[in-house]
Formats: structure tokens, sequence, C-alpha cells
């Protein structure tokens, strides 16, 4: 049986070590989840657009061949290059490769979920290749040397107390300096030079138009555009599952987008790239990474409906309460927990069963994926294929066997509840892992099964 490398509920342990911190991660996030109701609830046709925007996902999954090959003839018809990569190392290869061909060792970046999916940062770096990500989350975790622990929000597990710290370290602000608008002017005087003497820009891409060859990049800050329209060559990174058939459908995607993530509007900035200004090259990668693999699993292809609005990490109790850096994968939350086995089965089986399956995350997706039925599917394939350690293997087959027999259920419940009473101890223990995080409930009297047979008339 392959072992699970990493694990959800360890990690999580760490992370809730610290339990003022964790109640305040909690709410923080639950706040953004309130704004994202408050802003919905202005749109009467709120569930009309997430009906809309889910169908044309749908179309799109079902004609993705033709909408990419369009996409490529139209990008290559407005003078931009078209790469396609099938894994991460053909992706970041080719950015290196683009990279060397112009004599390029330093490049600004903005906001890309792909690209720490590919792991390029540290890819290029091992390479001579100096990586500036100008997005102000993410650069405050890669001053940090950590991943985003949010795909909106990358640095939402921090308090402005650790920013302090960190720019006092690193861009020498006032030692317990925390003042917001104090630490973001400082952020961008430091990034203003990387701007102006960087040749490269990189960006990802949140939505590509089949039918125009052009692309949009969503942003609050504006650096997507201060990258790209400064550099000499403009490379942007696309999942292919980020297609879209018609400019028009933009509207619907765009309405969705920054509500459901931060509850606002419309993002600050919907940057709109078409073709390369005079002098520049413009190259777009196409990327595979798995998707292909996700496209033909029924019951998991329409995880790739994913705009990345981040709504379901928002309103999960388990995120919210372990942190987005247990999760150990690129994407965090529910979304990353169907996404990541798909990647590999062995090192993310932990993440399907990081959930209560209670069903808040498929609520809020703005383009109704299916996401606490996935999870649910997800369980019953890695348990199938043995990628769960031999303790919860054991133990889920000998629920199969009590469950499937009436009788045998109704016993072990009755004697279930004799030792609970008699000797509590024996659920009461550090070998019990629900005691360790929880209160034990009493014994009921009955089971619900006899309460009912002796009520029901």
């Amino acid at each position: 049986m392959s072992k699970v490398t990493l694990d959800h509920a360890s990690a999580s342990d760490v992370f809730n070590a610290d339990e003022p911190y964790v109640n305040w991660h909690d709410e923080t996030l639950w706040f953004v989840r309130h704004k994202r109701d408050k802003s919905s609830k202005q749109l009467p046709e709120w569930e009309a657009l997430r009906q809309t925007a889910s169908d044309i996902k749908h179309y799109v999954l079902s004609h993705l061949d033709t909408l990419l090959e369009t996409f490529e003839r139209k990008a290559k018809e407005n003078g931009v290059h078209v790469h396609w990569a099938s894994t991460a190392a053909e992706h970041n290869e080719i950015v290196l490769g683009l990279l060397r061909k112009h004599n390029i060792d330093r490049m600004v970046k903005s906001k890309s979920m792909l690209t720490e999916e590919c792991h390029m940062n540290d890819f290029l770096a091992k390479n001579g290749i100096e990586v500036i990500d100008t997005d102000l989350g993410e650069r405050i975790v890669q001053l940090r040397n950590e991943p985003p622990s949010h795909i909106v929000l990358p640095a939402i597990h921090l308090k402005k107390q650790d920013i302090g710290v960190l720019f006092h370290e690193h861009l020498g602000t006032e030692e317990g300096a925390t003042d917001p608008q104090y630490l973001t002017e400082a952020a961008r005087q430091h990034l203003r030079d990387k701007f102006l003497t960087r040749r490269a820009a990189l960006t990802g891409v949140n939505f590509a138009v089949a039918e125009t060859g052009g692309f949009v990049v969503s942003t609050n800050e504006g650096n997507a555009d201060m990258g790209a329209h400064l550099a000499d060559i403009h490379i942007a990174c696309m999942g292919f599952e980020k297609i879209i058939p018609k400019q028009e459908h933009l509207g619907v995607f765009l309405r969705l987008l920054a509500r459901s993530a931060t509850g606002q509007p419309i993002t600050t900035y919907s940057s709109h790239f078409k073709k390369p200004r005079e002098g520049q090259e413009m190259h777009i990668i196409l990327l595979d990474n798995g998707r292909s693999t996700q496209l033909g699993r029924e019951d998991f292809r329409n995880s790739l409906k994913c705009i990345r609005c981040g709504a379901c990490m928002n309103t999960c109790p388990v995120y919210r309460r372990s942190g987005g850096h247990s999760y150990h994968n690129a994407v965090a939350g529910p979304i990353g927990s169907i996404l990541a086995p798909n990647l590999d089965m062995t090192k993310n089986a932990d993440l399907p069963f990081a959930s209560t399956l209670c069903g808040s995350c498929s609520n809020v997706c703005p383009v109704k994926i299916d996401i606490h039925d996935q999870l649910y599917k997800w369980r019953q394939v890695l348990v199938k294929q043995g990628h769960v350690p031999k303790g919860k293997e054991i133990g889920i087959k000998a629920m199969s066997v009590v469950l499937s027999q009436p009788r045998f259920y109704q016993w072990s419940g009755k004697l279930g509840r004799a030792v609970m009473k008699a000797m509590p101890f024996v659920v009461n223990n550090s070998l019990n892992p629900w005691y360790k995080n929880r209160e034990m409930p009493e014994p009921p009297q009955e089971s619900f099964r006899d309460w009912y047979i002796r009520n029901r008339k």
C-alpha cells in the first residue's frame, strides 16, 4: 500500500496550537464570506448568473479541443506566441528558455496560482533567475520563504504585526510599525524600482477568450498592468480550462468572480490583453498538467469549472480552523482537495478527508461545482485503490461490515452504550482522536431506532 507523505490532520495540530490566533483566522475568513453574501444578495439575478456560468463552463469542457485551437489561431493572428506544455516541468522549461533567449536573469511576476502549482519560482531560482512577486500578499509570503495560504488572499494567515516585523527586517521600515497604510507605501516604494528595471513580466490568466485570442487578468493592485506594460517580454501562463467561448461571456464571470472572492462588485483592474505593443513580445503558455486526466474522470471533471475565487475556502469550517498551509498543495481548501488527488493520489490522499461534507462549499461556488459530492467520491476512490493509512482502511472496512448488517449494528450500538457508561475511560483517552479536541458526549439511554419504535404511534 502507498504511504501518505504529508498529513493534513498533523499539520492542523500545529496550526491549532495557538487558539486565539485560530479564532482570529476563523473570524476573518467568515467576515469575507459574509461580505460575499451581502454582495450577492444585491443582484436579483445572482442565481441565474451562477447557472449561466456553470452552463458556459459545461460547454467549454465538452468542446475544449475546438475552443483551444480557435484561441491559438486567433492569438497567433494577433501576434502572440502560443506554447503548449503537458507537464509542470515543460511549463517551467519554456519560461526559462524564453528568458535565456533574451539574456534576462530578473523578472517581475503578478499573482499566478498556476506557477505555484508548477513550483516555478524555485525552479527559476535554481537556474539563476530572480523572480519578484509584485502582488502585495504574494511578496509578503515570498519574503517569508513560504507558499501562499489562500488563492485570493495569500497572506491572510498573517496579522499586521507579523508584516511589520517582516518589513522592518527586509525593507527597513521602522521597528514596531504596524500601520497598514505605512506598510503598504513601503512595499510600493520597494517594488517601484523592480517594475522599472525588469525587462520580463509574467502574469497569470483569469479568462482567455477563444473568439478573440485575447485574455483577461483581474487584480486589485494594478501590478499585472505595471509589469506587462513596462516589460519587453510579457509571458502569460494559464491552465487550458481557463478558456471561454466568447467575449460577451466575460460579463457573466467578471460579475461573479469579485463578489464571490471578496464581496466587491468587480475587481479594481480587469485588464484585457490581446496583442503586444510595438517592440514587445507576448507569449502565452497553455498547460495541461493532469487536467486532461481530470477531464476524463466523469465524477470529477466539473472541478475544472473553477474560476479560483476562493469562496469555498472562506466558508469551509475545516479550512478556516486549519489554515491553508496544512493542505500542502498550491490550491488549498475544498477545491484544492478535489484537484490535488488527480495530480498525485499518494501525496494528497489525506485531503478529501479534511472536510465535514457539510456542503457549504458547493452552496457558495459561483459555477455550481458539486464540491462536497466530489470529496465524498474521492474518498471512495482512494480507499479502493489503497491510498489511505492502514488504520483508516481497516476501520472503514470494519464499519462497512457493521453498517451493512442491521442486527449486528443494533447489537454494536447497545454494547457501545453499555461500555461508555460502565467504563468511560475506554473512549476518554488520548488513543481516541476525537477525544483529543472534543468533549465526548454522554452515552444516550437508548438508540434513535428504539425511541422511534416506542413513540411512532
